[in-house]
């Protein structure tokens, strides 16, 4: 692969050759093809870059002027080339992947695992945002790849479904044997923040929704909205992975007989013409 202009790929091959002829047969072009790109660039410089002589050719001065830029180029075109194509394994890279808190810690983070040892120079971050806005991190550039649901994409955007989030409804274990209509009246529901319709969806899809109070607390830390539904300040969802341990402890317990919401998700990006190698397993280990 050459990144050089077609033109000093050329000029390079005569000034090495010192002839038209051999400079052809070096390009694997006919000497006239060769003759016409010399005598293009010349125009387009607005200059003499040879003397032809009956014993080949001769770098004038500013023929030599370029040789020395193109000599340059060509290291330069080297080193960009290695960079390139080793990139995550000799030069390093950045990429950031967003997504809610739930799939990054339970799935985004252990299936990059092991692309941190393939690829030693890759460096991840991994942007844990629970915000339904955290699209625009993909649109802004700020984010390589981000976790979101369907509805939110744009058409330009690349997208690979992924398997979709398991939510249950908690509540502290202290409930245990309350009737479920009767939490649903007279207990909060405690979400992420206002933008948050995950228990909403869930009380919707299971036809419980009438049953509810309709204003809401939010807490915005995952740590904090545990401690609350232990607490028994309010009930709420949680994704399957993020509550297991919890109920398992006995410190929450599953309403509505444990049946779950799936929320459907998808891996979103910007397309790219040549995808290296890096990249494209990113998206093959997220599933």
């Amino acid at each position: 692969m050459k990144l050089l202009d077609p033109q000093l790929q050329v000029f390079l091959a005569v000034a090495q050759h010192k002839s038209m002829h051999a400079a052809a047969k070096a390009v694997h072009l006919s000497q006239t093809a060769v003759t016409q790109r010399i005598r293009a660039l010349e125009t387009r410089l607005r200059t003499t870059l040879f003397i032809r002589s009956h014993h080949g050719v001769l770098l004038t001065s500013e023929g030599e002027a370029l040789l020395r830029y193109c000599q340059a180029s060509s290291e330069l075109e080297g080193i960009a080339l290695s960079n390139i194509h080793g990139a995550g394994v000799e030069s390093t890279v950045r990429l950031c992947i967003s997504g809610p808190t739930s799939i990054m810690s339970s799935r985004i983070i252990p299936a990059c695992r092991p692309l941190l040892k393939k690829y030693p120079h890759l460096l991840i971050t991994f942007h844990i945002n629970d915000s339904e806005q955290r699209i625009a991190s993909l649109q802004t550039g700020s984010s390589h790849f981000v976790i979101i649901e369907p509805q939110h994409l744009f058409k330009e955007m690349q997208v690979k479904a992924i398997q979709p989030e398991r939510y249950v409804l908690v509540a502290t274990s202290a409930w245990a044997g309350r009737d479920l209509k009767d939490i649903l009246k007279t207990e909060r529901i405690i979400d992420f923040d206002e933008s948050d319709p995950m228990t909403l969806n869930y009380l919707k899809h299971y036809n419980l929704l009438e049953y509810t109070q309709s204003e809401r607390h939010f807490v915005n830390i995952n740590e904090s909205l545990l401690c609350l539904f232990t607490e028994g300040y309010g009930y709420g969802v949680l994704s399957a992975e993020l509550c297991q341990p919890f109920l398992e402890k006995e410190q929450l317990i599953a309403l509505n007989s444990g049946q779950y919401y799936e929320n459907k998700l998808v891996l979103a990006w910007y397309a790219r013409t040549e995808a290296p190698s890096y990249f494209a397993d990113v998206i093959d280990s997220i599933v």
